[in-house]
């Protein structure tokens, strides 16, 4: 399947989704592009999943009437998603065209600051 990470997604990400063909937006010139026209340009090149970590475009843009899948991650966080990769490969894996799957991510608990 060929993925397109937007620009806020690590690409160490990559080397866990070796049986997909995955690219970075930037990598393409699209770095600058907004969600709209990211997922259109996408569209058009023949990818089949977007991934980002830009929650907010699940309502800025009409999903299901698109030829993409959007796979969006709870998280930047490399640290973090680290600990979610199966569920990140499952979320892709499953992604069909106009689907929707977020990957949520908690960070975790801030320590109490003992210093008073």
């Amino acid at each position: 399947m060929r993925v397109l990470f937007d620009k806020n997604v690590p690409f160490g990400l990559a080397r866990h989704l070796q049986r997909h063909s995955v690219l970075k937006a930037a990598q393409l010139g699209w770095g600058a592009l907004s969600n709209g026209r990211l997922l259109a340009a996408a569209e058009q090149a023949g990818f089949e999943v977007l991934v980002t970590a830009d929650k907010s475009i699940r309502y800025q843009q009409n999903i299901e009437s698109r030829r993409i899948a959007l796979v969006v991650l709870g998280s930047p966080s490399w640290p973090l998603l680290q600990q979610h990769i199966p569920e990140i490969q499952g979320a892709i894996d499953a992604a069909v065209a106009g689907s929707y799957f977020e990957v949520e991510i908690i960070p975790p608990p801030k320590a109490p600051n003992l210093q008073q």
